[in-house]
């Protein structure tokens, strides 16, 4: 019903899914959210909704996705991309995926869902990652075999990025271009992307799809209050991965983006939307909703233009409070 909705009324036509959804990722649950799509993909013209899916980066906890060998521990190598979109054709019932996207880094990183930054010791201490080689080759195979018209990578840095852009640069013939990145991105999470990210994706013709635009649904506000208040809500369904909405100074930003709203006649979720939805930086935004009318507030967010006075007002909290998330309580 939402689908329909987002589409006929609201014009949408991108739809994005990954191989783990839905999330808490479990074995008896993974594939469930593709065959959504599937259903929904059998109502519309297939021209019409371009659909994004993702393989699944490393892991050392997920082994029950579909791969050549069972109990195989999530990576990505080239057998694990080949089978993987394999896979999510056949979930998805359709041909070929517009976007296929690399979910999250092969390698450690840090930073990454809430962890802490980067430490040399910690990627020394980590498994050994395929190289960008072996990723980029799995790609060109299922772009070659026409299963998949575009690649993009997801929750990846300045260093990752760059890495696949420059490969595709020097060896056009050899590896496809990477056309997006899909990272979290809203007003209390910002530095990660703007402060390296977002001028290799402006050089590098990379757009950003701007994932958890309400961090978490944390920026609508309502969970600034007592926890019985939103028991059983999503910050509350995902330990550890939400643990950065809840357990940081991110209450006090929330409080006081809550304030910018109020004052220029807006929701919170209104603010938040309508600054990551008209922010130069964004190409696309994804959004949820658990019900219909979370989904309306959602898109005609879109209709409002924030002021250079709104503006100003929420640069004031953001020198405040940057990136709250990451500053733990």
């Amino acid at each position: 019903e939402q689908l329909v909705q987002a589409f006929d009324e609201y014009g949408i036509n991108f739809l994005d899914t990954a191989e783990m959804y839905p999330v808490p990722t479990k074995p008896e649950t993974q594939g469930a959210t593709d065959a959504t799509v599937a259903a929904f993909l059998k109502t519309r013209k297939r021209d019409d909704v371009i659909v994004a899916t993702k393989v699944a980066g490393r892991s050392e906890r997920i082994n029950w996705l579909p791969r050549n060998k069972p109990d195989t521990f999530a990576e990505v190598d080239y057998e694990s991309i080949v089978t993987s979109v394999d896979k999510s054709l056949e979930r998805l019932g359709t041909d070929y995926i517009d976007l296929l996207q690399i979910h999250w880094p092969d390698r450690y990183t840090g930073g990454l869902f809430g962890q802490p930054d980067f430490t040399p010791s910690m990627y020394e201490q980590s498994p050994t990652p395929n190289d960008f080689e072996e990723q980029l080759k799995g790609l060109q195979k299922v772009v070659a075999e026409g299963k998949v018209r575009y690649v993009g990578v997801s929750n990846e840095t300045p260093y990752g990025t760059m890495s696949f852009c420059q490969l595709a640069k020097s060896m056009p013939d050899l590896y496809p271009k990477i056309i997006s990145t899909q990272n979290s991105y809203s007003l209390v999470c910002r530095k990660d992307f703007e402060a390296g990210l977002a001028e290799v994706c402006y050089h590098e013709d990379v757009g950003l799809l701007a994932y958890s635009p309400l961090a978490g649904g944390s920026l609508s506000g309502k969970y600034n209050g007592p926890p019985e208040q939103y028991e059983g809500a999503r910050l509350t369904l995902f330990p550890g991965f939400m643990d950065r909405y809840k357990d940081s100074l991110n209450a006090k930003a929330i409080d006081a983006y809550c304030e910018v709203a109020k004052k220029h006649g807006l929701t919170p979720t209104q603010l938040s939307l309508s600054w990551c939805y008209h922010n130069p930086l964004v190409s696309s935004s994804i959004v949820g909703a658990t019900s219909l009318s979370q989904l309306s507030e959602n898109l005609k967010a879109h209709d409002i233009k924030l002021d250079d006075d709104c503006m100003s007002d929420i640069t004031k909290v953001y020198k405040e409070f940057t990136d709250p998330t990451k500053a733990r309580n």
